[in-house]
């Protein structure tokens, strides 16, 4: 008898487990065309990440950043996080400053820029970078 009850215990778990499987076809995958506009997009957001980058690796910046106390590898994480549109806005900014000049505008806009991202991720939580800061939770 003990025998009847550990067969039907084990044929309850395997129809258990056979009713939870999915047996569903996958789509197969179809090809379509790329449009230009996605193709710009993707293009010009690879670009706008590569120029804010170079412009974080500048020493004039990395000087500017240390003596806000900021973090080069952070900032340069939360660069790469930026979503497309965030991107173009920093790169539109960047292309509205002025050419030439002694670029100490430039450097304290672009650390000032970097600053706020890092105080408004402390405060919404996400990171902690300054100790000043008490998240909202």
């Amino acid at each position: 008898m003990h025998k009847h009850k550990l067969m039907a215990l084990t044929s309850f778990l395997v129809v258990a487990a056979l009713l939870l499987f999915d047996f569903s076809v996958p789509t197969m995958a179809q090809a379509q065309l790329i449009g230009t506009d996605a193709v710009m997009t993707v293009k010009t957001a690879a670009e706008n990440r590569a120029r804010v980058m170079a412009f974080l690796d500048r020493e004039d910046v990395r000087q500017a950043m240390v003596a806000q106390g900021v973090d080069l590898t952070e900032a340069k994480q939360r660069v790469a996080s930026l979503s497309e549109a965030e991107l173009a806005k920093v790169a539109q900014a960047m292309d509205q400053l002025p050419a030439g000049g002694d670029g100490l505008g430039v450097v304290v806009g672009a650390a000032v820029f970097i600053f706020i991202v890092l105080l408004i991720t402390d405060i919404a939580g996400l990171t902690h970078v300054f100790s000043f800061v008490r998240p909202v939770r």
